[in-house]
């Protein structure tokens, strides 16, 4: 849980590195909250016609901005630019390519966008 708090701590921070457990326990929370609301909106009939949860909705819309942080802090980890989330607009192919970074290990040392966030104590 503190790792999904720390990435919400830093709401709109796209400097700096973020660890593979900080993205990864982000994206794990966030799953496992958006299961809970679409349970909940469903038992309290808040979706529209096409399904959507009106909770859910309003929580994707919360967590949009620190999600987008987290992956460009994920991305400078690996070396790359937080531009490089722009190829998940490429159909399936920009999703695959995006796992990939984001499972790969984090720079050794000092890159570009600052100190290893393994070796920071």
């Amino acid at each position: 849980m503190n790792w999904y708090l720390l990435a919400l701590k830093k709401y709109a921070e796209f400097s700096g590195r973020s660890r593979r457990k900080e993205y990864w326990m982000f994206v794990l929370f966030n799953i496992l909250i958006a299961i809970v609301l679409a349970f909940v909106d469903g038992l309290l009939g808040f979706t529209t016609q096409s399904g959507v949860g009106y909770l859910g909705l309003v929580y994707s819309l919360a967590v949009l901005v620190p999600g987008l942080a987290v992956g460009v802090r994920r991305l400078h980890d690996t070396g790359r630019s937080g531009w490089w989330l722009l190829i998940s607009l490429v159909p399936l192919l920009g999703a695959i390519v995006l796992i990939v970074f984001f499972v790969m290990d984090s720079d050794a040392g000092d890159n570009a966008y600052g100190p290893n966030p393994k070796q920071v104590v």
